[in-house]
């Protein structure tokens, strides 16, 4: 019961990853505020609360308590709204984890605006949104004096720190909620908050085709290591008050496997007290890049 009473707002919790970290919050004593729109796995579909509702139900059936939100959190309104419902539902908010999204594959040269516009929106705008009116409220509680010991856990995906070819937008996005995350974690400190990011690997709707490919469901009584239940007890975890000295982190995490990432960092460099030559450059990079670490590969690239 480590977020035993804690307010949770958990966005995209209707499937996969969201619903197995609602339903885990709940299991550890959370009130939950289970946000989804109900969409198909594209995004495209009208927008249909019966996801949402079945996780309160199942929450209710563990003895929980959750309400469901049908707001869409990429709108300066759904994200006010959906503040607001914790808030005026369970008294607080401690805790917001941003996970809505979805996917729309292309090549960048078959890559359409809108299929850019719309994948960026929900994952960047959709995670800046929420944790902007979540901030605000934490910020208002702290200047009232009130003690705020909040946590927000936002999601990108090893295409954000890799690069993933045929999802240039996805990858954008990601890559971008990383950023968003270290700008976040240095802005909200003072107020109490603790900002970290996932880069989760599960099987859910949005990676199902890729896992049927790569690795088979285990047997019965075998661990699933691609279950998304998996990825849940971290999330839960930096969600509860016993991770307030970790911010502005990011974990990568599948089965039960937990990685800190080691992102982009000062690395060897040559400084020669003057303006160089371009016909310079060719040889000083190739110094640096002999005395720099391999960069990983991109994801699907052969």
């Amino acid at each position: 019961m480590i977020c035993k009473d804690r307010v949770v707002i958990v966005t995209g919790a209707g499937r996969g990853l969201g619903r197995a970290h609602a339903l885990e919050f709940a299991r550890q004593g959370a009130k939950v505020v289970v946000n989804d729109l109900g969409v198909a796995r594209d995004g495209t579909g009208d927008a249909a609360s019966g996801p949402a509702e079945d996780v309160v139900a199942e929450i209710a059936g563990l003895g929980g308590e959750a309400v469901a939100s049908p707001h869409d959190i990429a709108t300066e309104d759904g994200a006010k709204a959906l503040v607001a419902l914790a808030v005026e539902t369970f008294g607080g908010l401690d805790v917001l984890v941003n996970n809505a999204g979805f996917l729309r594959d292309r090549m960048l040269v078959n890559l359409s605006e809108d299929e850019w516009d719309a994948v960026v929106r929900v994952h960047l705008k959709g995670h800046f949104l929420p944790l902007k009116h979540a901030g605000l409220h934490w910020r208002a509680q702290s200047k009232a004096g009130n003690p705020v010991d909040a946590r927000v856990i936002n999601t990108s995906s090893g295409a954000g720190l890799l690069g993933s070819v045929g999802q240039g937008n996805y990858s954008a996005a990601k890559a971008g909620i990383v950023g968003l995350t270290l700008v976040a974690s240095a802005e909200l400190a003072r107020y109490g908050v603790t900002v970290n990011a996932i880069a989760p690997a599960a099987r859910t709707r949005m990676t199902e085709d890729v896992f049927a490919q790569t690795m088979a469901r285990p047997a019965d009584g075998d661990f699933d290591a691609m279950a998304p239940e998996n990825v849940s007890p971290l999330v839960v975890w930096l969600g509860s008050t016993e991770s307030r000295a970790v911010t502005g982190r990011v974990f990568e995490t599948e089965g039960g496997r937990i990685c800190v990432m080691d992102a982009f960092r000062h690395g060897p460099s040559i400084d020669q007290g003057s303006r160089w030559n371009p016909s310079e450059i060719g040889e000083a990079v190739t110094v640096l890049l002999a005395q720099a670490p391999t960069p990983e590969p991109v994801y699907g690239a052969s």
